[in-house]
């Protein structure tokens, strides 16, 4: 069944073609940029698929001085129709009618899509992928109940190793089984309990299935028809080799609101949410530190992940360490201004290597960014598949060592909690 999720969605990639780049202002020559050596994702094959899936925009120079963050380049991927098929199709033709920012409004409101990232892991050091999901499942779409009989609704268990993936829910969320025996439901639901990130180090390797936590939303419990509303961005951040083979792991990370003056020590397994300017902009720090405020996650890899919600016209200011050389937005929702150039809803900005201080301003209403920044490994990539190595053998070795077992042995999504436990008892991970 995961195999035939992976061709579905690898079809919706080779059919999508470029996504356009109308009414944009900044200068629009396409840039030819090398493939990566592979593209490593449930949502993709070992064959590079930037060229269907994406533009890359010329920028003009930086405007930026040598303390200043800017923008070096700016690029849009394709958003694929999924979960359901219908709302997505219907959004791709809305957004050539009426225009790319009027359909991401009304993906926001009634999902259908996905969108991959396909970073070039060698230029985008330490990171390799970014994936937006924005769906729903509605319990009077007949199209469900036919779909899911053939394609689930999630992704059934596969498996990783030598990197981190983390999982941050916006809406809805997930419910995680691994090799371990491990299972974890966490999201953005008051049923959630704040435990909104997950964070997983697949180290030497771990399976695990993500199923979607489809409860009926909080506007429709109690109703005879209703709709479950999903959204989530997953994110690949490579790990040293030094890494790659250590234990697997799997923490929830719990949403824990801090005052921007606060000094007080971080508990463990949270992600500080700071408050600024009467409540105009919140930061959730995932990783990395902000504004003095360190989140606890321990991650080898020299990284920072924060979401920033800002209201309309304000702004929000940030130092970037000047280790962390990669510096990537992802716009989900709204406009934003890096120093003259606006910025539409999901568009990807990669910053300028150079400098420290980072301004964003808010436009035309409220914004939501997640930004991204990391010092380079400077290591040997190698990756396929849903492996992230350093090299050819080792990506070889990883996929042997799945088919030999030492992972554990793949289960079906179908399998109930008490039958899963008992499968990875009869099959254990070597890890």
């Amino acid at each position: 069944m995961a195999m035939m999720l992976h061709a579905f969605l690898f079809l919706l990639l080779a059919t999508s073609g470029s996504a356009p780049c109308s009414g944009f202002s900044v200068g629009r020559s396409i840039i030819a940029r090398p493939r990566p050596n592979s593209v490593a994702s449930l949502y993709s094959s070992k064959t590079s698929v930037e060229d269907n899936v994406g533009e890359t925009i010329q920028s003009p120079p930086p405007q930026a001085s040598s303390t200043q963050r800017g923008v070096a380049r700016i690029e849009k991927f394709a958003r694929l129709p999924v979960w359901p098929v219908w709302q997505g199709v219907f959004l791709f033709f809305a957004s050539k009618i009426l225009g790319e920012e009027v359909a991401a409004g009304w993906e926001n409101r009634i999902g259908g899509r996905v969108c991959p990232n396909f970073l070039t892991a060698e230029a985008t050091s330490p990171f390799v992928l970014l994936v937006h999901h924005r769906h729903s499942f509605s319990n009077w779409d007949p199209v469900k109940y036919i779909q899911q009989t053939f394609f689930p609704e999630g992704f059934p268990s596969h498996p990783h190793r030598g990197f981190i993936t983390v999982t941050y829910c916006l809406k809805g969320g997930m419910v995680h089984r691994d090799s371990l025996g491990i299972k974890q439901s966490y999201g953005a639901e008051k049923r959630h309990d704040s435990k909104h990130v997950q964070w997983l180090t697949a180290g030497a390797g771990i399976q695990h299935e993500e199923m979607w936590d489809i409860e009926p939303d909080l506007q429709d419990e109690g109703k005879l028809l209703w709709s479950s509303s999903q959204e989530l961005y997953q994110l690949w951040i490579n790990m040293p080799s030094d890494y790659k083979m250590s234990k697997p792991n799997a923490e929830l990370l719990e949403a824990y609101p801090v005052a921007s003056t606060s000094s007080s020590t971080i508990p463990d397994n949270t992600t500080p949410v700071v408050k600024e300017n009467n409540d105009a902009t919140t930061t959730t720090v995932v990783a990395g530190e902000y504004k003095g405020i360190r989140a606890p996650v321990d991650c080898p890899t020299n990284v920072s992940m924060m979401r920033v919600q800002l209201s309309k016209d304000s702004s929000w200011t940030h130092n970037i360490p000047s280790s962390h050389e990669t510096a990537i937005i992802y716009v989900r929702k709204g406009s934003i201004q890096i120093g003259t150039q606006r910025i539409p809803p999901h568009y990807t900005v990669y910053l300028t290597s150079q400098g420290e201080e980072l301004s964003i301003q808010s436009l035309e209403g409220e914004a939501d960014i997640l930004l991204l920044s990391g010092e380079p490994l400077r290591e040997p990539i190698a990756s396929q598949g849903s492996m992230v190595m350093n090299t050819q053998p080792e990506i070889q070795q990883a996929y042997l060592d799945y088919q030999l077992g030492k992972m554990g042995l793949p289960w079906s999504e179908k399998l109930s909690d008490e039958e899963w436990q008992q499968h990875v008892k009869r099959n254990p991970s070597l890890y």
